[in-house]
């Protein structure tokens, strides 16, 4: 695969004033992992202004930037979108604004590449989105979970709307089926989460009293005579807070390969689930040109409704 032939000579607008010249280079070379994007950086073949920079240098308006030729082996490339992915993310689309974005994220595809993905979500969407020249998450959902995911368009909106992350003026809320009936008095989570290797270079959470501070609002929706569907709402933003948290209960989510139970696992197979059982409902959050507050709500998938249905169902 080879990405251009010739030096590109790119100037820099508005949008991206402000922008490290590493996250430029992986936005516009769309398909080129980051490793190759750093090695370019790092050699000087990319010049801002006829000068060497290093990967954090932030990009003013005007600056001018000199994109090398690239050619990739084989194993460097980035995966093609298949024409499927293709189809299912520009169908995924809930709302666009003139800075944002908010995916319906489909389960089971990673918002990033990386450790043997060849392709995520992100380069995935910019690959299929040739008209935006800057795309980037604003937060994260896990792998196996589906719904609301938002992405900004343009710097200044991401600026916008991390701030309005780190300030909790961001709402989210989630769905999730949990095994067992979950108490209506049991309101809250809140229990300090540490990440650890759990070998294979996997990453996973557990509750330890050295961790991060998390807490976690929880919500019955609907009990059914084996689980309980709940709502949750992250207050502080741990990686997989909402399944650690709901395990620590004593009310593992189904479809949990990580923190499931062999109970839940019986269960989930009981009622045809074959993922985790966790949907970003809605999302709420200030519109970054005007701040006027923007509710979304992704439906719930349908395999999910299903499983829903015979837990009504089930006896």
């Amino acid at each position: 695969m080879t990405e251009g032939r010739d030096v590109q000579w790119v100037e820099v607008g508005e949008g991206q004033s402000g922008q490290r010249v590493d996250n430029f280079l992986i936005t516009r070379l769309k398909g080129v992992p980051r490793t190759l994007v750093y090695r370019i950086v790092r050699k000087g073949e990319v010049r801002v202004n006829k000068k060497r920079v290093k990967a954090d240098y932030r990009l003013q308006p005007g600056d001018v930037v000199r994109i090398p030729p690239l050619k990739l082996a084989p194993r460097e490339a980035v995966k093609q979108v298949s024409e499927g992915l293709r189809n299912l993310l520009a169908g995924s689309v809930l709302v666009e604004g003139p800075g944002w974005l908010v995916l319906n994220k489909p389960a089971g595809l990673p918002v990033h590449g990386g450790s043997g993905v060849k392709i995520g979500l992100i380069e995935a969407l910019r690959q299929v989105r040739e008209d935006l020249d800057f795309l980037e998450l604003v937060h994260r959902l896990d792998r196996d979970t589906s719904g609301c995911l938002l992405l900004a368009k343009s710097r200044p909106a991401l600026l916008a709307l991390n701030e309005a992350l780190k300030g909790h003026k961001m709402d989210k809320r989630y769905l999730a089926l949990v095994a067992g009936r979950w108490p209506a008095r049991r309101e809250f989570v809140s229990a300090r989460l540490d990440r650890y290797d759990a070998g294979n270079g996997e990453r996973r959470v557990r509750v330890d009293a050295a961790g991060k501070v998390a807490r976690t609002r929880f919500a019955v929706r609907e009990t059914f005579p084996k689980a309980t569907l709940i709502e949750a709402e992250p207050v502080t933003g741990r990686t997989h807070q909402i399944r650690v948290h709901a395990a620590h209960a004593g009310f593992p989510l189904l479809g949990d390969d990580k923190y499931g139970s062999r109970e839940g696992e019986a269960l989930a197979r009981q009622l045809g689930l074959s993922r985790l059982f966790l949907h970003a409902e809605s999302l709420t959050f200030p519109e970054p040109s005007s701040g006027r507050p923007v509710q979304i709500r992704a439906p719930l998938p349908e395999e999910l409704e299903a499983v829903l249905s015979r837990a009504r169902e089930s006896h």
